[in-house]
């Protein structure tokens, strides 16, 4: 096998296709974030109805990761991730054009299937390709491209329906990341360690079971949950607290508050350097504590420490991401693809879950609800981040694991 390594043209060329592949799958799927009020207004729908719009579009990722790693085994990952784009781009467009809510809730649905090729296939690509002591950098590269992304599709997205409508904001979204598609497409390298395989569809959930079987990877994938879960849940509310009294910012200004994302591109990279000399269990939990201060500074009335906190909650959460993600192709011994797609279903079932969870909370509690549950996720992400320490120890000294 020859591995890729940290500088060379091979890894940039890897990192360049990646990084554009991310920032469309982020851009494409949270478009619609910062516009929930606006299709609640557009719909006569209540805020957790709003949210559907994402959270369908996450369960349908989510269920669809746990097979398209057995169909990238057969059609190669080069294919599977250049589909994904560029069917997620033009659904997009379509979605500009619906007429309902029910409507847009079945495009939505069709598109979480689409985007679910990238970021399945993208980490298994990586952990085959990149040698292990650059593979929490390369991850880190990618998940900053998501960062990057969230920013610019929740950015654009605010300021063309403050423009024009929030249909035209979709359609835009779906164009540029058609554009992305091409990019990707010309970068990116054939695959040098891939192995066609063809167990099929029928052998799909054996193998899935066999990557629960490990509770290293089981902490793992509880963590991409408790993340993923904490951090959609604040991002999908924050603009209902902060369009309505005492605030009343426009959708621009909302939209212009995702630069916070740009904390991502420098943790998720950093973090994974330190995550690769320091340990990652160690630097995963600063990641969670730091999401909780975030969190606890968005309760402050003064908008100016409602920002700082979501600027330390991109941060935490982006840093964590990357090494929990790069962690489980490292911690599954075979079947990776099937490993890092249980990973996402955790993390997207997260989205899902938490995301609609959240806004009940929210119309109950109020902000301090999304906050209080935030808090419980963060204390659950400390003890698994023991265990997986626990579990490495053991590992390193030769005793046997759980």
């Amino acid at each position: 096998m020859s591995m890729i390594q940290q500088g060379t043209k091979t890894f940039r060329n890897i990192s360049l296709a990646l990084f554009a592949a991310g920032f469309v799958t982020f851009a494409l799927l949270y478009s619609l974030q910062p516009l929930m009020p606006e299709i609640s207004n557009a719909f006569d729908i209540t805020p957790a109805q709003s949210s559907l719009t994402l959270s369908v579009s996450t369960v349908a990722m989510a269920i669809t990761m746990l097979f398209i790693g057995t169909l990238s085994d057969a059609l190669g990952r080069r294919f599977i991730m250049t589909a994904s784009l560029v069917l997620s781009s033009i659904i997009a467009i379509l979605s500009a054009f619906s007429q309902g809510y029910s409507d847009l809730l079945l495009l939505r649905v069709l598109q979480g299937v689409a985007l679910a090729g990238l970021p399945a296939t993208a980490m298994t690509y990586l952990s085959e390709e990149i040698e292990p002591v650059s593979l929490g950098y390369a991850m880190g590269l990618y998940i900053s491209g998501n960062s990057i992304g969230g920013l610019a599709g929740r950015f654009i997205s605010g300021v063309i329906t403050d423009w024009f409508s929030w249909r035209a904001a979709i359609g835009f979204i779906g164009l540029l990341g058609l554009c992305a598609a091409v990019v990707f497409w010309l970068v990116i390298p054939p695959s040098r360690n891939f192995i066609k395989t063809s167990p099929g569809l029928t052998k799909a959930l054996p193998l899935l079971w066999s990557q629960c079987r490990n509770p290293r990877l089981l902490s793992l994938y509880g963590l991409g949950f408790l993340l993923m879960g904490g951090f959609v849940t604040l991002f999908n509310y924050i603009g209902f607290e902060l369009t309505g009294a005492p605030y009343h910012l426009s959708q621009s200004l909302v939209g212009s508050l995702f630069v916070v994302y740009l904390m991502g591109t420098v943790s998720s990279t950093w973090m994974g350097r330190l995550a690769d000399r320091y340990g990652r269990s160690h630097v995963l939990s600063i990641t969670i504590a730091i999401i909780l201060a975030g969190a606890i500074c968005t309760m402050h009335p003064a908008l100016w420490i409602k920002i700082v906190g979501l600027g330390l909650f991109a941060f935490g959460f982006f840093g964590g991401h990357s090494i929990a993600s790069s962690w489980v192709g490292l911690v599954a011994a075979h079947h990776k693809s099937q490993a890092n797609a249980l990973y996402l279903f955790f993390y997207y079932v997260g989205s899902s879950v938490s995301g609609t969870g959240g806004g009940y909370l929210y119309s109950h509690f109020g902000w301090i609800g999304i906050v209080g549950m935030i808090g419980a996720y963060a204390v659950a992400g400390f003890a698994l981040c023991r265990f997986l320490l626990i579990g490495q120890k053991q590992q390193t000294t030769g005793t046997p694991i759980y």
